[in-house]
């Protein structure tokens, strides 16, 4: 056994979550394993932004009932995510900053001066009862997956992926921004250069933001063009540390694939990075409602298993989505495809049963929901004509980077 100290880590236990080995250490018992690990917590059950906030759906509770209801998820590879200490969350985010988000979370109110401030309190990023816990436990759990992967391995923290936050203010549903916080952990823990891959629908500015002009770092984003927040031009490398690809409305699997295979792929073995985070949002499937992308989850599925032997150290992190069936479908074929575990035609009474469990009330996706969305995990593919567009930014790209 291994034993990590949270204090080392800045961290604390999480008292929502029953797999904490003994609060009382403020340690956490981790038997050794080369299996890949899950970094969940019991604080995103039930927790909300809102009844009609996109991200009132539950989405990484799902995922953890239905990884173990496919007996995929045995307790020797999961990790119940700390919560941050501010200390932790200061190596990027302004402690004026964090102190207002603990201090909203008490009030359960925000006054116009801070809200104008650190932009909290508004229709995207509201004062909910967890508004300050919620995130620093998935920032939590990014800074734990720098440690976990310190000698190399496998970790997928499904409630990471907060790609908008920024240092000194909620941005786009994001409070704060755990994939900064997992590479500035990566690196701490030994990872110099590090490739970050978001295939999220929205462009990912707060990473940018971060590591703008890093040449330890390469950035490639994937991303509907003209969606919020409307950065992330083809033009913009971010001082040369980013590749910008916005895609048009109704990308398809097949366009996916040519930027996995002519892009995505030899830009990041280019590289040759000491890790490869991989920011896996589910919101540019077809039934997402917020995005105008027509992927298959398949698409997503073959990113993970092909970045996976790019570098030592490998962290997934979820993201957009807000399709409660169509996220948790998605990610927990992501834990499936980082396993090597086959996904079946058919689910098992108990992953249906969670699926059937599901509801978005308040929208139409969620009136007559498809059978197929509560018997497998796999979409149909969802093929189609390379566009001259993707092939000419993708060739654009190619030669800024220097791969013919």
């Amino acid at each position: 056994m291994t034993e990590i100290s949270l204090d080392d880590l800045n961290l604390s236990p999480d008292p929502m979550s029953e797999s904490v080995a003994d609060e009382a250490l403020d340690v956490i018992a981790v038997p050794e394993t080369d299996a890949p690990l899950f970094i969940g917590s019991e604080i995103y059950r039930g927790s909300s932004y809102g009844r009609m906030h996109p991200l009132r759906v539950p989405r990484v509770s799902t995922v953890m009932d239905l990884t173990r209801s496919m007996g995929w998820l045995p307790l020797s590879q999961y990790r119940a995510s700390p919560r941050a200490k501010p200390a932790a969350l200061h190596s990027w985010h302004s402690p004026d900053y964090i102190a207002a988000l603990q201090a909203a979370e008490v009030a359960q109110e925000v006054s116009e001066e801070v809200k104008a401030r650190f932009n909290i309190g508004t229709i995207s990023n509201p004062v909910f009862p967890e508004i300050f816990r919620r995130p620093a436990t998935a920032a939590g759990g990014s800074i734990l997956a720098g440690e976990l992967l310190r000698d190399g391995g496998v970790v997928y923290n499904p409630a990471g992926g907060t790609h908008h936050g920024m240092p000194d203010r909620a941005n786009g549903f994001c409070y704060l921004n755990d994939p900064v916080l997992a590479m500035l952990s990566l690196r701490h823990h030994g990872a110099q250069r590090i490739a970050y891959v978001d295939i999220d629908a929205h462009h990912a500015d707060g990473v940018e933001h971060g590591f703008a002009g890093d040449p330890d770092v390469l950035m490639i984003s994937t991303h509907e063009e003209n969606l919020w927040p409307k950065t992330g031009q083809l033009a913009d490398d971010a001082g040369g540390s980013a590749l910008n690809l916005p895609v048009p409305r109704g990308f398809n699997d097949s366009e996916m694939a040519y930027i996995r295979e002519e892009l995505i792929l030899p830009a990041v073995a280019d590289f040759a990075s000491d890790a490869v985070v991989l920011q896996c949002g589910a919101d540019a499937v077809t039934e997402d409602p917020l995005a105008h992308l027509d992927l298959s989850n398949n698409a997503h599925w073959s990113v993970v298993a092909a970045l996976r032997s790019l570098a030592p150290r490998y962290l997934v992190l979820g993201g957009g989505g807000y399709n409660p069936w169509s996220v948790g479908r998605l990610w927990t074929g992501v834990w499936a495809t980082l396993n090597g575990h086959e996904i079946p035609d058919r689910l098992p009474p108990a992953a249906e049963e969670v699926l059937r469990g599901l509801e978005f009330k308040g929208h139409r996706l969620g009136r007559n929901p498809p059978e197929h969305w509560f018997t497998t995990l796999r979409d149909d593919p969802r093929p189609g004509p390379v566009r001259d567009q993707i092939r000419e930014s993708v060739a654009m790209l190619r030669r800024r980077r220097g791969l013919g």
